[in-house]
């Protein structure tokens, strides 16, 4: 038999400290946020400097975003167990020693292994930074409004990465993204020692290893098939052993979380239909996010020969879109609920993919600037709804695991978009960019149009 500890209560924290603690907690999250997307307006830099091809770079985003979302869940699991700022601050150590080691990469290989050490530590950072928020947040209306700003910080870093990205390697080059991470971190490691206080779940759980060694397998098998798929082919005997992994994978996963008494992932969560659209319009969001982020970039430096400052000078609109909406996403979920603000990103990613499903060599610059505007205010609008609708109805001392699910629907969401993204234009030529951009252009409307299907469920009563 294990045992069950149950955590002192807490010392309510004052107002300004509590806003303190959401601060730290919005800074580290910053962090993660941008190093997910600053990276991909520097890849065509990195593959000059380290002489590697699209599916290559596609693992420098894909080696981060997978080991992430493969260890969010059990990440969230120990802070709750061993204490959330004891893990905070370890992640943070090792996020920002794996950024010196990605910084001096010699060799692709060594990028892709350091950016996956990264995701090690950044997955000890955004569930972890999210429970931490909650715990120090007891009255629900307030709690609404700080995941509002919780998100409205990640959604801009998500949305600034781009333009932080351009404007380092326009100064020093593609190693400076790396660098950039370092002060930061050493920033958010005094802060947290000064103001964050040590908080637990209240209920000890033990650590699923079959669960997590399954769950990341899965994820692997996925993503590598979406990477690598063009390449191999389809229907090919490696794709088909593949998909015959990728089933077997996900039926020992259920299998073996039903068995347990605490499973990695309780399956039970997901006969909640507000928590399972929610998470599935999370992934959505970070699809259609990075299917943009990634065929711009492409296009604009290759089809177009932009600079790397000036692409992603371009996504500004976006990022724009993006911090002005959150806060106000998060204010609308607090006085009207989810739904008003699922329909508003729903529309607006949806038009502002459909702005580009004719992109050519020669559209103009206006419409697609418009249409970065509209993906960027589509996205500030969904993710305090989707946090919210996903967190909210959970108790407080799951909230480890619960924030560690919905973010790893996030970043499963960016690995496909990624994927999904480099497949669609691995074999084209400059020339030909546009063109086969298109399809991943009705995939961002497609996510924009699932979002009103979510709309529909957040706004019934759980």
């Amino acid at each position: 038999m294990h045992t069950t500890s149950l955590a002192a209560p807490p010392t309510p924290l004052s107002a300004r400290r509590r806003w303190t603690v959401l601060a730290v907690c919005a800074l580290s999250m910053f962090l993660v946020g941008v190093d997910a997307t600053i990276v991909n307006v520097g890849l065509p830099e990195i593959g000059r400097g380290l002489g590697a091809g699209t599916r290559g770079l596609e693992w420098v985003v894909d080696a981060y975003t997978v080991v992430m979302a493969s260890l969010l869940i059990v990440s969230g699991a120990l802070a709750d167990r061993l204490g959330r700022r004891r893990v905070f601050r370890c992640g943070l150590l090792v996020f920002g020693l794996a950024s010196v080691a990605c910084a001096l990469a010699p060799s692709l290989g060594v990028l892709v292994a350091a950016r996956a050490v990264q995701g090690i530590g950044a997955s000890m950072l955004s569930p972890v930074a999210l429970a931490i928020v909650v715990a120090a947040m007891p009255d629900p209306r307030e709690r609404a409004r700080a995941i509002g700003v919780w998100a409205s910080v990640f959604g801009l870093s998500m949305a600034a990465g781009p333009v932080t990205g351009g404007a380092l390697i326009a100064a020093f080059g593609w190693r400076a993204v790396f660098w950039f991470n370092v002060p930061v971190v050493v920033l958010a490691l005094l802060l947290v020692a000064l103001f964050v206080p040590e908080s637990r779940g209240e209920r000890a759980r033990r650590l699923d290893l079959p669960g997590q060694a399954l769950l990341t397998l899965l994820l692997c098998l996925t993503v590598g098939l979406l990477i690598e798929g063009p390449r191999i082919g389809w229907s090919s005997p490696a794709a088909l052993a593949g998909y015959a992994l990728t089933a077997a994978a996900t039926a020992c996963f259920v299998r073996v979380e039903r068995g347990r008494d605490e499973p990695l992932m309780d399956l039970g969560l997901f006969r909640r239909p507000p928590f399972v659209t929610a998470v599935l319009g999370a992934t959505a969001v970070f699809v259609a996010l990075n299917v943009t982020l990634l065929l711009s970039t492409l296009y604009l430096q290759h089809g177009r020969g932009w600079t790397p400052l000036a692409s992603g000078a371009a996504t500004l609109p976006m990022a724009l879109g993006a911090t002005l909406c959150a806060p106000w996403s998060g204010v609308l979920v607090g006085r009207v609920g989810p739904r008003r603000p699922l329909v508003l990103a729903g529309g607006f990613t949806a038009a502002g993919g459909l702005c580009l499903v004719g992109l050519d060599g020669d559209t103009g610059v206006p419409l697609i600037l418009l249409a970065f505007l509209l993906i960027g205010i589509g996205f500030g609008f969904a993710n305090a709804p989707l946090t919210n609708t996903a967190v909210g109805g959970l108790p407080p001392s799951r909230a480890g695991v619960a924030g560690a699910i919905t973010s790893t629907s996030r970043q499963v969401g960016v690995a496909v978009g990624i994927a999904v993204a480099g497949g669609l234009v691995a074999g084209a030529g400059d020339a030909g960019l546009a063109a086969a951009a298109r399809p991943g252009w009705l995939v961002v409307s497609a996510c924009g149009l699932f979002l009103l299907v979510v709309a529909r469920t957040a706004g019934t009563r759980r």
